[in-house]
């Protein structure tokens, strides 16, 4: 195994690199929760899920008073060793970010009834259990690519929108469906362009194939192009720059990634649901079972602000809000695939 660890404890911030399991122990102050971490494919400086995930750790370190710990798997069958080594150790609260730790979570809150676990993109599977010390935390992100799409859609000048996923999943397929009805729901004669990286974990973590695919997408009328795909959307980013064309960043506002040429980005607050799960954890309020966050909770939603005005006016903000108002309403049903 080879595992990097850091360890942050609430007085001061250690560094310490392990392998083969072996860990450095973590001092931490008396009486504070523990939390443990475990990223996805991509880990800290992805420039959008992990990275999002990583603020609402620091966050909890900062303004809760916990000490907090996490791990970045070099390699995608040491999820559920990290995940292990975190619960063996003191963390009371273990997470595990991203869709591709659902059965190693699952396994690991099992085996270690007396702790709490938690997993970003939980998914759930018909006539399975989940375990009753684990929350499962997922979101409707097909209400924020909705808006996007419609953002595209409204701004597009040749009628043709692009699409970028990572790994071709259920989970992706969600952000993908929803893009596609918003530019549906403002511009019927749009055309939407789709193109998936792959079809293993490495999909989320590879710039050159994001490159590629974009590269594709411009060159075949798409003058916006939306990414779902990790750090693999550095890319796409490339490509904007490169064509001079505009792109929409995903999970964190992406926009100092590529100044000039992010239009928007769809914003899920992965952040918030760490933050808040960790606090509830703390306060002796953590509940095992799945929640979904949307629009409703402020956990998804798009970045408006003095960047991006410039291509969405007051005409086209007033109608993506409206489009928010009737999601919320429950006018608008968004589908997810």
């Amino acid at each position: 195994m080879n595992v990097r660890f850091v360890a942050a404890a609430v007085v001061a911030i250690s560094i310490f690199a392990g392998c083969g399991g072996g860990g450095a122990k973590k001092k931490t102050t008396a009486g504070s929760l523990d939390v443990g971490l475990v990223f996805d494919v991509g880990g800290i400086g992805d420039k959008s899920f992990n990275d999002s995930a990583y603020r609402g750790l620091m966050r909890a370190k900062d303004s809760l008073g916990v000490a907090v710990q996490y791990l970045e798997p070099a390699e995608g069958n040491d999820r559920e060793a990290a995940l292990r080594q975190l619960a063996a150790g003191q963390a009371g609260v273990v997470f595990g970010i991203g869709m591709l730790f659902t059965d190693d979570i699952s396994a690991v809150a099992r085996e270690f009834a007396d702790k709490k676990f938690a997993c970003v993109d939980y998914t759930v599977t018909e006539g399975r259990e989940i375990p009753p010390n684990l929350a499962g935390l997922k979101f409707r992100e097909e209400e924020g690519c909705f808006l996007v799409g419609a953002i595209a859609g409204l701004v597009t000048k040749t009628n043709v929108i692009g699409f970028v996923g990572g790994m071709d999943t259920p989970l992706i397929r969600k952000f993908e469906a929803g893009y596609r009805a918003g530019a549906a729901a403002v511009n019927p004669s749009c055309k939407v362009l789709v193109a998936y990286a792959g079809v293993t974990p490495m999909a989320f973590k590879d710039p050159a194939k994001g490159k590629e695919l974009a590269y594709s997408q411009y060159e075949g009328g798409a003058d916006i192009i939306f990414h779902a795909s990790g750090s693999t959307g550095l890319g796409v980013f490339e490509a904007a720059r490169e064509r001079d064309k505009l792109a929409i960043g995903v999970d964190s506002d992406q926009q100092a990634e590529a100044p000039g040429h992010i239009l928007t980005s769809m914003v899920k607050r992965v952040d918030v649901a760490v933050f808040n799960t960790i606090r509830d954890a703390r306060d002796g309020k953590f509940q095992g079972g799945i929640r979904t966050l949307g629009l409703a909770d402020d956990a998804i939603g798009y970045v408006y602000d003095e960047g991006n005005k410039k291509w969405i006016s007051d005409a086209i903000k007033s109608r993506v809000d409206a489009l928010r108002a009737d999601i919320l309403a429950g006018k608008i049903a968004v589908p997810t695939r």
